[in-house]
């Protein structure tokens, strides 16, 4: 008898997973992750990492799924970039119009710190709740410019670097002392357009006027009881508060499951037969480099490979069952030889007659742009950080410094500028031409592909470029962006203008088994050459220290220092 009790109990108890009502459940303590892992170790380290694309996908099909009833949120301190937060409203706004519940927690939105961008997010919930203990540090938009001209002069170290042109402020850091007037133009509209983001999100999810918006983001910070008072915050409440009210709502029996739970249990129906017609999802996140993709195994941002992703891109344009191609950029740049690597690679899509369509993430700009700019279509966020079309280049002098601390240098060189790139002196008047006839050169050939990618005239394209940054929403009014939209806006285009059915399969592109993985590729045309390498030169934790410094190895389209706004 209790054999079969047993045996009933776990049957009953199986039988309710099954059927019992849902409610999803994301945790954002951690953050998110908008990047596959693309070897051995990346996708163990990344195994308890909630994927972006995971909760896209899982949020989209619960739309349709009768027995979820709702999600609940948490933020956590773990900042997200401003374009990944708005990715992330666009998909809870949508699962609230198919008449979901959707709730939102915070412990506090920045504990005596800023907590803009995190509370735009929780702006896009039907319901707000913050643990009594919080705040909500609602103080609007701030970016920062540090400079080292200063510091760096009192070493003994001069910069001799050229740009192309005036709102190229890489070099800045490194020659002036203050914000250029182009430099604090760019600048400045780039706060005010997500000034105006934020603004209207929270405006339209909240029920507030804007204007009033704008005066209580002139207000902040403010205590949790106060942000109450201000609308801002449906009630304050503990975590067990909050899903015990929710538990009433949907029914005592209804389940916790996370998102990218719900996710994987639905891939079933989902993936691929042989011989089936797809949508390839490529992509490139991290630093753009030559040479195969790369990632630390300390941490940190990995790297963008022209080989690697090259190599992806031509695995899909010769493969019949691919019938269009995604491909999600989230890059500040980096070599322009390698950009221009995997821009012939678009182009070759193209001609193909298979539909490219870029889906931008928080950045896809200078390099990250030059990558994008030959797609069929380009969509992005309004806060997504693009274009920065142009260049700069030159080199640190710290003959000085040596001299300073006693360290004396000799060269024995053949050819008149055998040594041009030395630190050890500045570059002479015959050098200096030659370097600003390498800038002249790689802008000229930027702005061009511009022109011709996205259908303006030169003079516009110049006149967009530059060097200048655009937020997303002011790209597309520029023309350098075509829609504003996220990763399941280009799934969507991509599969009508392949003609394919509205629920065509998506793979990450190249899917490989593990033994694919294990063995070297044959060719270069091999879709296992589409792999990345760990690589132990990179900053790892140090990244964003080193972005701070200058210290980028990446080449010469790259933006400077930390462009995440969170």
């Amino acid at each position: 008898m209790d054999a079969t009790k047993v045996i009933t109990e776990t049957v009953d108890r199986i039988r309710q997973r099954r059927t019992a009502p849902l409610v999803l459940e994301l945790d954002l303590t951690e953050g998110l992750t908008d990047r596959p892992p693309t070897d051995p170790l990346g996708a163990v380290l990344s195994m308890r990492k909630t994927r972006l694309t995971d909760v896209l996908s899982g949020l989209k099909r619960a739309r349709q799924d009768s027995r979820v009833k709702g999600l609940i949120v948490k933020i956590g301190t773990n900042p997200l970039g401003l374009a990944m937060v708005q990715e992330l409203r666009q998909a809870v706004v949508r699962f609230r119009a198919a008449g979901k519940l959707t709730v939102v927690f915070a412990e506090t939105f920045g504990e005596f710190g800023a907590g803009t961008v995190p509370y735009y997010l929780a702006s896009a919930f039907e319901r707000v709740y913050l643990q009594p203990s919080g705040d909500v540090g609602l103080t609007g938009v701030s970016l920062e410019q540090r400079f080292v001209r200063g510091a760096l002069g009192k070493l003994g170290v001069e910069y001799e670097l050229g740009q192309r042109h005036e709102y190229k402020t890489a070099a800045n850091m490194f020659t002036q002392d203050h914000m250029t007037e182009p430099h604090r133009e760019s600048v400045a509209r780039i706060a005010e357009s997500v000034t105006e983001q934020v603004v209207a999100g929270i405006a339209e999810g909240r029920g507030i006027d804007p204007a009033k918006v704008r005066e209580l983001i002139d207000q902040g910070p403010f205590i949790g009881s106060e942000a109450v008072d201000a609308g801002l915050v449906d009630r304050l409440a503990y975590r067990d508060e909050v899903y015990d009210e929710v538990k009433r709502e949907t029914g005592e029996e209804s389940l916790l499951l996370y998102v990218a739970r719900y996710h994987r249990g639905g891939l079933a129906k989902k993936l691929p037969h042989p011989g089936e017609q797809v949508v390839a999802l490529i992509q490139a996140s991290g630093a753009i480099r030559l040479g195969r993709s790369g990632r630390s195994p300390l941490g940190g941002g990995g790297a963008v490979g022209a080989d690697t992703i090259s190599a992806a891109l031509r695995a899909a344009r010769r493969d019949d069952h691919v019938k269009a191609v995604v491909f999600r950029v989230d890059s500040p740049g980096g070599s322009y030889v390698a950009s221009d690597t995997i821009w012939r690679e678009v182009v070759l899509l193209r001609k193909a007659g298979k539909p490219v369509v870029v889906s931008m993430g928080d950045l896809a700009a200078s390099g990250g742009y030059f990558i994008s700019m030959a797609a069929d279509v380009i969509i992005a966020q309004p806060g997504t950080l693009t274009g920065s079309i142009g260049v700069f280049g030159g080199k640190p002098v710290i003959g000085e410094l040596l001299d300073k601390i006693g360290v004396t240098s000799e060269t024995v060189s053949e050819g008149a500028n055998a040594a041009m790139f030395s630190p050890s002196h500045g570059f002479s008047e015959a050098q200096w031409a030659r370097v600003n006839a390498w800038l002249d050169r790689i802008y000229d050939d930027f702005v061009g592909k511009v022109a011709e990618g996205r259908g303006l005239t030169r003079d516009r394209a110049h006149e967009l470029a530059r060097g200048r940054v655009w937020t997303g929403s002011d790209a597309r009014a520029g023309g350098l962006v075509d829609e504003i939209g996220g990763l399941e806006d280009a799934l969507e285009l991509a599969r009508k203008r392949a003609g394919l059915a509205a629920d065509a399969p998506v793979r990450s592109y190249p899917k490989l088994h593990p033994l694919e993985r294990l063995r070297p590729p044959e060719s270069s045309e091999d879709r296992s050459a589409a792999l990345a390498r760990v690589r132990l030169e990179a900053w790892g934790p140090l990244a964003q220290l080193a972005g701070e410094l200058g210290l980028s190895p990446y080449g010469p389209l790259i933006l400077p220092g930390t462009w995440t706004i969170r």
